[in-house]
């Protein structure tokens, strides 16, 4: 790493079209080579991906971690009267962090990113807007699409995405900090991504576009990190992700625990990114 370059941590006050607020992070070095617009896990706040965020700004990444709704410095929380789902978050939030990204870090190579679901919605906001970025990064991301599981694991994938989002529906809101998975999800969101991991193909609650065609004219050099033991986010979810991208070159790079110094699984490198960072600048 190279501790000499100078990055500047900023808040960025972030509105949709809708008026949803959040506060945009950012870790900004001088003379930066290229921006980053990063989307987090379901569930996870955006201050959990400062040390990934840190560590790119310290080799010459202007790093945006974006909010979702719903969770942290977000100004609503789902429930049985505020609902949303991939159309919100696709077509009013992440636009807005872009726009913030685009006043901040202008006239620099535009890179967009994620982890998790973040991933697969970077994948999907490019095909809305291919002109977002010209880079694609995606860390422990996939499709969910069960088929596209090993077979220890991809028996029993339908059932959980057909259970997760009756659970919803029936509360009103995914409970996910009670079941262990994710946050407290909006209903619409979670219809959304049972979806996807039920037929292997995206698309959004009111939205009349055929994402899987956008996604598929998209040209981007696509570059995604999967670790051996992640079950989460096994490498072969990656690479059927990166099929529906059918013009972009791209690379999947798996670490092991070794390379990475800790756990090898969906969630242990947000807190020792090095190897990552490597990779993707590598």
């Amino acid at each position: 790493m190279n501790e000499s370059v100078a990055v500047q941590p900023i808040e960025l006050d972030a509105q949709a079209g809708d008026g949803h607020r959040w506060t945009l992070l950012a870790r900004i070095p001088a003379n930066p080579q290229a921006s980053l617009l990063w989307l987090p896990a379901l569930g996870i706040a955006a201050k959990h991906y400062l040390p990934f965020a840190e560590a790119l700004a310290a080799r010459g990444i202007a790093v945006f971690v974006h909010e979702w709704r719903g969770g942290g410095s977000s100004s609503l929380r789902a429930d049985r009267a505020t609902d949303w789902g991939y159309r919100e978050l696709l077509m009013e939030d992440i636009a807005a962090s872009e726009a913030l990204v685009m006043q901040h870090a202008p006239e620099v190579a535009r890179i967009i990113g994620g982890h998790s679901l973040g991933g697969q919605l970077a994948c999907c906001r490019l095909g809305l807007s291919p002109t977002t970025a010209q880079r694609l990064w995606l860390v422990a991301s996939g499709a969910p699409y069960w088929r596209a599981f090993p077979l220890r694991t991809k028996w029993f994938l339908p059932f959980v995405y057909r259970f997760l989002a009756w659970l919803a529906d029936r509360h009103g809101a995914l409970p996910g900090r009670r079941i262990g998975f994710g946050g407290q999800e909006a209903r619409g969101l979670i219809r959304d991504w049972s979806r996807s991991g039920l037929s292997g193909r995206y698309a959004a609650g009111g939205l009349d576009i055929d994402l899987d065609a956008a996604m598929a004219a998209v040209e981007v050099e696509a570059h995604a990190v999967a670790f051996d033991r992640d079950w989460l986010g096994p490498e072969s979810s990656a690479r059927f992700l990166l099929s529906k991208l059918r013009h972009s070159p791209n690379r999947v790079d798996v670490l092991d625990a070794a390379a990475l110094g800790t756990r090898a699984d969906h969630y242990a490198w947000m807190k020792q990114p090095q190897a990552v960072v490597e990779k993707l600048l590598g």
